[in-house]
């Protein structure tokens, strides 16, 4: 086709408009880049385990892999008994058994906390202190040797009135364990729990400002998450919803929303044989704080089930086929985090979430390919489409479900590729794959 005449282009509005309007909406532009960072860019656990102070020791991790393996030898020791027990495709059965094996092997929990509220409950003030420097120590010593989950920390107690004083006390002795053991850790998480109102979250916020100017730490070194377990923090008296207002309230601090299953739902009145992470009640819970955290970097954990996988093979399979279904169930509603009660619970915690990503890899990577050479395919993605596909990558290579060269052989794209996809800067979604 040979090139006709160039077209004479034409405008009518001087430059002033564009200025004038750019000027107007300066303060909007600052708000969105305040507000809506965007995904931090780091890795979500897929589980958070929860362990009472007095239980944990330093072969906690180690113990629940063990645990977890010896389940698997007792009530599916091979890969054909397991998906059978489960539901999972046979397909991918071999490959799922065997990354589960290896999880449970080397990296069993990803995200570990200490309990110092419901699980531990109300002691005397002397073995709560000693406790709690207690889990500082073993924390510190297992970053120092190597043998820490990626994540790690405590539930404090909540700030309300009745406990609130013994709350802070053993968040600023666990803290200061571990200030001086050295550098702070990098996986270092810690958890408010039962947060009604915002005021909350910002006296959350006063407490680790106080503790860092004490310790010389860099402002805003310190963060932590929000459980969800009150009707209250999903919907104000004035019917706003207060999570949002949670999340401006920490400041920047928040890292994650943990919803709590069982508090919620019997707040809600919900009758025990149906407290469930997918009850209804748990549904319009997550679904508010999923929206409220949207592009915010605050990320949204489920919350658990507490039907252990214990007792003869048949009871363990069955708890197993609902642990699973409700791990692939949030999976699929973009929950990729959840709680683990029970060492019998990782392996199919971990079926469900690498058979996830194994199943729609080879797809996912091709679509990502294609739109990176812009070729036709069945599905025209959009650039935002584009972000959701390399996320959905980066998060099976985080937890091992996927490798870095088949990736990189079905996408055509390294990590840093991936990386680029899946966070662009506010308003650009070409990212470049050079």
């Amino acid at each position: 086709m040979g090139q006709g005449r160039q077209e004479q282009v034409a405008t009518s509005l001087a430059g002033a408009v564009s200025e004038e309007i750019g000027a107007s909406l300066a303060p909007v532009d600052a708000e969105l880049e305040r507000l809506y960072p965007g995904a931090p860019g780091t890795r979500q656990p897929v589980h958070t385990v929860y362990v009472p102070g007095d239980a944990f020791t330093a072969s906690t991790l180690r113990s629940w892999g063990d645990q977890a393996a010896a389940a698997l030898d007792e009530h599916a020791p091979d890969a054909t008994s397991f998906a059978h027990a489960i539901g999972l495709d046979h397909a991918l059965a071999e490959d799922v058994y065997g990354r589960v094996r290896a999880k449970l092997e080397h990296e069993p929990v990803e995200d570990l906390r200490v309990d110092f509220e419901d699980g531990y409950g109300n002691r005397p003030d002397t073995e709560e202190d000693e406790t709690a420097a207690r889990a500082a120590r073993l924390i510190a010593e297992a970053y120092e040797n190597g043998t820490a989950a990626p994540y790690m920390g405590i539930r404090m107690k909540c700030m309300e009135a009745a406990v609130r004083d013994r709350g802070i006390r053993t968040l600023d002795i666990f803290l200061t364990g571990l200030a001086e053991a050295g550098p702070l850790p990098a996986g270092l998480v810690l958890t408010l729990p039962k947060v009604t109102y915002p005021e909350q979250v910002t006296a959350m916020v006063r407490l680790l400002e106080a503790f860092e100017e004490a310790r010389g730490l860099e402002p805003g070194r310190l963060g932590f998450e929000i459980q969800i377990e009150t009707s209250q923090s999903i919907l104000a008296a004035d019917g706003t919803a207060t999570v949002a207002r949670m999340i401006q309230a920490a400041e920047g601090r928040a890292t994650g929303l943990h919803y709590g299953t069982f508090d919620y739902s019997a707040c809600l009145g919900v009758s025990a044989a149906h407290q469930a992470s997918d009850h209804p009640a748990a549904d319009h819970a997550k679904a508010v704080m999923q929206v409220a955290a949207a592009g915010t970097g605050v990320r949204v954990s489920d919350g658990s089930t507490n039907v252990l996988p214990v007792g003869p093979t048949a009871q363990v399979h069955a708890a197993w086929r609902l642990h699973h279904g409700l791990t692939r169930r949030a999976l699929a509603r973009a929950y990729y985090q959840g709680w683990d009660m029970h060492p019998g619970h990782l392996p199919t915690r971990y079926a469900a979430v690498f058979a996830f990503y194994r199943e729609g890899f080879e797809q996912a990577a091709a679509r990502l390919a294609r739109y990176v050479a812009r070729t036709a395919g069945d599905v025209m993605d959009e650039p935002a489409t584009a972000k959701a596909l390399a996320g959905y990558l980066l998060r099976g290579l985080d937890c091992g479900a996927l490798d870095l060269v088949e990736v990189a052989r079905a996408a055509g794209l390294t990590r840093a590729n991936l990386e680029g996809f899946a966070a662009p800067r506010r308003g650009d979604l070409t990212a470049s794959a050079s």
